[in-house]
């Protein structure tokens, strides 16, 4: 089913340059309410967006990531207020930078810390312990290049031994916990990353599509990336945060940006988390896990997006909806990935919207905003 006013929004975005391509699918009490795609997987071939094609999630790996831990929650194998170094060495002697020097954290990271992107552990930037992160993931990228790069463990260790950029617990801001996160998995479990979340989540939820890789059989559905430039729309080369386009399991699968995935796949996991953890009749999840994934934690400042919105869990909650950019409601959660993916499900309504896009910086874009503002007005 098509609606034509939101159909049109589609193909004004990518007419006007603002993204190559969209896939747009709205479910409402478990049922299919909308199916919308417009635009390309490649430009330069004209191949257009299909139902099947294969998107990179980058931060919309983060809710899984967070199911995962939930998880292990759940079967008392995690605590929330466990110290980080209880997993891994590198997070021994944390050091944070202040005044230009690094000193001794105030007291040492925990699970919760990293649930909620208060560890200090930060994504590259301009600042002290942004340049330290920068050239840690310039060395792996190296290494990647050469053949070679830290598997998660490692590469997370190596994280731990770095500058934060305020003492655990203290202040918000977004980084690389989710990784960190995704390493304590892989320790808790016993297994790589990749290889739990297939047999807990993927298998029982059918995400026949998702992994931290894509198959050469599968490679002519994963679509082609793109950045907006001055002369309009052009190919984007995707080489950042250490993920690439592997064709088998990598050394590093990234808790924070590593995942494909496809519309359908995601929908099942967000299915799942509507119905507080039950997926056609068996139980992935507690409804306590849901619930603890699904709460607020923290207010971020200065992050204009996420009006209305506090964060916790790795995902946006609202706690406002009077101050968001966007038509939403009260408990209404999702996140969404830095080359355009976006999902959120909206629990009073009982509506999932996801809206996969293939253009850089595009996650929370005009296009979004416009797309989640109509769907909002389908029941009515």
């Amino acid at each position: 089913m098509e609606n034509e006013r939101i159909g049109k929004i589609c193909r004004q975005a990518v007419e006007s340059g603002e993204l190559a391509g969209c896939s747009l699918l709205v479910k409402q009490s478990g049922e299919e309410k909308l199916f919308v795609t417009s635009g390309y997987a490649c430009m330069e071939t004209q191949e257009r967006i299909r139902r099947d094609h294969i998107f990179r999630l980058y931060s919309q790996t983060k809710p899984v990531i967070s199911a995962a831990v939930a998880l292990l929650i759940d079967r008392g194998e995690l605590d929330a207020f466990e110290e980080v170094r209880t997993f891994l060495g590198g997070f021994v002697n944390q050091k944070v930078w202040v005044g230009g020097e690094k000193v001794p954290v105030k007291r040492n990271c925990r699970v919760m810390d990293l649930l909620g992107m208060m560890s200090g552990l930060v994504y590259p930037r301009e600042d002290e312990a942004g340049r330290e992160m920068a050239e840690l993931f310039e060395e792996n990228e190296r290494a990647m290049d050469e053949g070679g790069g830290m598997c998660t463990v490692d590469f997370v260790n190596a994280m731990g031994q770095r500058g934060l950029a305020f003492h655990p617990g203290q202040s918000f801001r977004y980084g690389v916990s989710a990784d960190v996160l995704g390493a304590i998995v892989e320790i808790v479990s016993g297994k790589k990353l990749g290889q739990f979340l297939k047999e807990e989540f993927f298998d029982p939820l059918g995400m026949k599509d998702t992994a931290f890789f894509v198959p050469e059989e599968k490679q002519n559905r994963l679509v082609h990336c793109y950045q907006r430039t001055g002369e309009g729309v052009r190919p984007y080369k995707v080489r950042h945060l250490c993920v690439r386009d592997h064709t088998s399991s990598p050394a590093f699968e990234s808790g924070g940006a590593g995942l494909y995935s496809t519309v359908d796949d995601y929908a099942a996991f967000a299915e799942m988390l509507m119905n507080r953890g039950v997926y056609r009749g068996r139980r992935i999840l507690s409804r306590a896990a849901v619930d603890f994934m699904t709460s607020p934690q923290t207010e971020p400042e200065g992050w204009e997006n996420l009006a209305g919105y506090s964060y916790g869990k790795l995902m946006r909650i609202c706690t406002c909806p009077g101050k968001a950019l966007l038509f939403s409601e009260m408990g209404e959660y999702g996140w969404d990935g830095w080359l355009g993916t976006y999902f959120a499900n909206l629990p009073h309504r009982e509506m999932t919207i996801l809206f996969f896009q293939n253009t850089k910086d595009t996650g929370t874009g005009p296009a979004l905003r416009k797309v989640r503002n109509a769907c909002l007005g389908l029941e009515e």
